[in-house]
Order: structure tokens, then sequence, then C-alpha cells
């Protein structure tokens, strides 16, 4: 994925809410610079190990808010490593990605959602099928900030009850970070079935649905049954990107717990527990439930760059989102009412989000 220009919002308060088998060819990356801080203008760097990067670095790729994601070696101390040096479990190096990531769109802490799907945070020998150090878990915070946001993720993560095992994942400093050969990078398009042979095979991809069971079958009604379904005002926002009055809507001032769904398909959006006062009279979070289910859109009306928030699978309009936002994520998902409908705490087991019943307690 090539870097993108980074997405300006405006602070602006107007009337719109807001073991794998390698190639046996031999590759040498000598002379190569190590990835420093260097993230410039709207851009931040995400530095996370999770076992093979391959399979750590597609997921971010068609992330919106993610420029560029690489795949390298993280953490060592020998100069210039390569991969038949790391691979081989000789080195101090993981094999980890770079994300590199617009923080007025995603946030660090989103960052850390998607990445905590990835693998097993439990496993401190390896990773699946790779076994040794070089394939052990890391995130690698670049500052203090990072550090509490990172901390703060794995607790959560840790009382969730999600696992039965301790989380064991470390929190380190970033030091180092030296690209891969080249032929690791966008390894999931140079050769798909290779991929996703070794996914399978590996037994990420079980794991992975095994305990997250997450749903991806949302599809759309029709345009009729979308009118039955929903109230005038439910269909205007929704369906032709109309805003609701501020101050008086359905859950502006709503403090129960439970989640927010897509009112159209019931695609999980927002937790109670992400939910705040921001004092502009529409239902705000700091984050979704999950990224994938957010597309994020660039939004010029009004004379003006925002970012408009629509459900992924069936192109609701929800609302903007703002990079005025606490500090935890720095962002602000400024949505309508009328686009989501709410689900509270005793009633998740019974509709079937159980699973997400531990990002609400």
């Amino acid at each position: 994925m090539k870097k993108i220009k980074g997405i300006l919002i405006a602070l602006l308060l107007i009337t719109t809410a807001c073991s794998k088998t390698e190639s046996d060819e031999t590759f040498d990356n000598k002379g190569m610079e190590p990835v420093v801080i260097n993230a410039s203008g709207n851009e931040e760097i995400a530095t996370i190990a999770g076992g093979c990067f391959w399979c750590i670095e597609a997921p971010f790729e068609k992330v919106e808010g993610v420029k560029e994601v690489i795949s390298g070696y993280a953490g060592g101390t020998e100069p210039d490593p390569t991969y038949k040096q790391v691979s081989s479990g000789k080195t101090d190096y993981r094999e980890a990605v770079q994300v590199y990531f617009d923080p007025d769109v995603i946030s660090y802490s989103e960052i850390l959602g998607i990445y905590w799907k990835q693998f097993d945070p439990t496993d401190d020998g390896g990773s699946f099928v790779d076994r040794g150090f070089q394939y052990t878990s890391a995130i690698f915070y670049h500052d203090e900030k990072q550090n509490e946001v990172a901390k703060r993720s794995k607790n959560e993560l840790d009382n969730s009850g999600v696992f039965d095992k301790q989380i064991i994942t470390p929190i380190i400093k970033f030091t180092t970070f030296y690209p891969a050969e080249d032929y690791h990078q966008d390894f999931y398009k140079k050769d798909p079935e290779r991929y996703y042979s070794y996914r399978k095979g590996s037994g990420r991809d079980t794991f992975i649905m095994k305990v997250w069971k997450d749903k991806t079958n949302y599809t759309k009604p029709t345009d009729d049954e979308v009118k039955e379904k929903l109230t005038d005002l439910q269909y205007r926002v929704t369906q032709n990107d109309a805003t609701e009055r501020a101050f008086n809507n359905e859950y502006w001032d709503n403090h129960k717990p439970g989640i927010y769904v897509d009112v159209v398909s019931g695609e999980p959006l927002f937790s109670s527990k992400d939910k705040f006062e921001s004092g502009t009279g529409w239902p705000s979070f700091t984050k979704p439930i999950d990224p994938k289910y957010i597309a994020k859109i660039e939004d010029e009306s009004y004379g003006t760059k925002r970012v408009e928030a629509r459900s992924k699978n069936v192109d609701s309009h929800l609302g903007h989102i703002f990079n005025d936002g606490p500090e935890e994520t720095g962002l602000r998902y400024c949505m309508n009412s009328a686009s989501m409908r709410f689900i509270p705490k005793d009633k998740m087991e019974e509709e079937g989000y159980g699973e997400y019943l531990w990002l609400v307690e």
C-alpha cells in the first residue's frame, strides 16, 4: 500500500453530526537503514509483532486511515538482519510490522484492537506452527502515550475473560526496526494461494474464528424493506445523509450499559463504555467496537474536509469523525441516534451479541 495524503479534519461544530515454508532463495538487505521514528504531518507509527509478519501485515492493508504497512524485524541489536538470520532464531529480533497511520482517522487504540484479533497473545513459545522467540508477540511503543494506551488495552483484554490464560505479550520500548526483504512485503498479494494456504494450515484462521466469532454476513434489505423497517427520520439519516437535531435525539444523553448497532443491518458499532459527553448534543464515542464495521470517507461538503462514517456492509450514513476527542484516542465519533439501535447489556446475549459483553463490562 502506498502512502496517501493525510486527511485534514476541520475542528468545526456545525449542524452535521457530527513453521512456514518461505522461499528457498536467499535475499540480503545489507546496507538498508533501520526505520526510525520519522513520521511527518498527520502520521504515527505502530510497531507490533504477532508471529508470521505476512499474517499481521495483511489485515491492516485495507483499513481506512492506514497509509502503509511494512514487514520487518524489530527489537534486536545486530545491524542489518536478514530473514535467514532472524528465522534461524539466532538473533534477538522478532518478525514484526510497522503500521503508518493517520491519527485523525484511526487511533493507536483502534490499531491495537485489530492487532489483538490476529494471533494468540497467551502463547509465549512462538505463534501457531512457528516456534521460537523470533515468532513471539510484542508491542513496541514509540512514546509514553503509546505505552499507556498499550498497557490499558492489554489489561482490558486480560480482564475480559476472552482467554482462559494470561495475556503474555510484552510491551517494550521501541529501539530498532529493519524492513524485511522485498519478497516479504505485501506477500498476500504476490502469492495469495500460498498465503491463504499458510494461514489455514498453521491454525491461525481456525483460532481466530473460534475465539472471536465475528459475524460477517450483514446484508442490506431492499429499499422497500428498509422503508418499512425504519421511521421517516431514520430513513432520511441513513439513506439520504440527513442530520438529526442536536440535543433532540434518542441517545445523546443515554448512560445505560450496552452496545449500539446499525439500525438497518445490526452491525455492531459502539460500546457504551466508549461513549462520552462531548457537549455537542449528539452521541459521541472515542472508538468503534471494531474498525472493520466502519467505512471512513472524505467529505468535502460545507466547504471543508471532514471524515464521514458509514456502516461498512450496508452503507448507512452514521455521522462524522473529528480529532477533538478525549486523550486516549484523540477522536470523536459524532453519530446520529437515528442511525443506531441501542441494545441494553441484559439483552445482548438474547439478541446474539454475547461475544461483545466484555466490551461493556
